[in-house]
C-alpha cells in the first residue's frame, strides 16, 4: 500500500524526510513535490530499483532518467563536468536547468538508457533538497507520470496515476511551473533539448551560442 505523508514544501519537518529516506535507503520508490512537477525518485546506483522507476512509469529502457544532486560535488559522482558546465552549475543551480553531460563509469547504464550522458539538475526547493541531504546521494529525479502523458501537480494525482508502483509520496501540495530547461553540453556545441523555465537568452550569455535539438528527458 502506498504512505501518503503530509509534509510542509517550504519548511519540511525531518520527520517526514526521515521516513522517505528511509523508504530510498531500503530500495523504494518516492514521489515528492519540486520546483516545477511533482518527481518520482530512488537511489541511482542499484539498476535493480532504477528499473522500478521505469516500470511504474511505463517508460521505455532505452530513455534515459535524469538524477537530482545537491550541487556540483554531488554532481560529479554521476557526471563529468567541465569548465562550461561549472560554469552552467553557478550560475543556474539551485534551479529549473537540467545539464546533460557526460556519464561517469560509475553511473549504471541503466539509468541512461544506455546512452552517454545524463541529466543532472540541482533542484530549487526544500523538499527535494532535504531528501539529498538525508540520503547524501544523487537521485533519479523523473517526473512523476505515465510515460507520455502530462506530469502530476498534485500528490493525488501521482497516486491516482501511479498507484501501488510508488511506495511514499511526500505531499506539499500543488506544484505549477513551467518544467526545467534542458541543456546539453555533451558536445562542442551546446544544444537545447527541452524549452523550459529558463530562456535561451539566459543560458547562452553563460555557455555561448546554442543550437536546438528534441528532449527525451522527463
Amino acid at each position: 500500500m502506498t504512505t501518503v505523508v503530509q509534509v510542509d514544501p517550504q519548511h519540511p519537518t525531518p520527520h517526514a524526510i526521515t521516513q522517505a529516506a528511509a523508504v530510498l535507503h531500503a530500495g523504494g520508490v518516492v514521489a515528492y513535490p519540486t520546483d516545477t512537477v511533482y518527481g518520482l525518485g530512488t537511489h541511482v546506483w542499484d539498476p535493480v530499483v532504477v528499473r522500478k522507476v521505469f516500470t511504474a512509469k511505463r517508460r521505455p529502457p532505452d530513455q534515459p532518467l535524469p538524477v537530482a544532486v545537491a550541487g556540483r560535488r554531488m554532481a560529479a559522482a554521476v557526471a563529468v563536468i567541465d569548465a562550461r558546465a561549472a560554469r552552467a552549475m553557478d550560475a543556474f543551480w539551485p534551479g529549473a536547468v537540467t545539464l546533460v553531460l557526460p556519464k561517469t563509469r560509475r553511473l549504471p547504464d541503466v539509468v541512461t538508457g544506455g546512452h552517454a550522458g545524463v541529466g543532472v539538475r540541482a533542484p530549487n526547493h526544500p523538499v527535494p533538497l532535504a531528501l539529498l541531504a538525508a540520503t547524501q546521494e544523487p537521485l533519479i529525479a523523473t517526473s512523476a507520470n505515465r510515460h507520455g502523458r502530462p506530469p502530476c501537480l498534485d500528490a493525488s494525482t501521482v497516486r491516482t496515476h501511479l498507484g501501488e508502483a510508488v511506495d511514499l509520496i511526500l505531499d506539499g501540495g500543488r506544484c505549477d511551473a513551467p518544467p526545467s530547461t534542458v541543456l546539453d553540453l555533451t558536445g562542442a556545441t551546446p544544444r537545447l533539448r527541452r524549452v523550459g523555465a529558463v530562456p535561451r537568452q539566459r543560458l547562452e550569455a553563460v555557455v555561448g551560442a546554442i543550437a536546438d535539438a528534441t528532449s527525451r528527458l522527463e
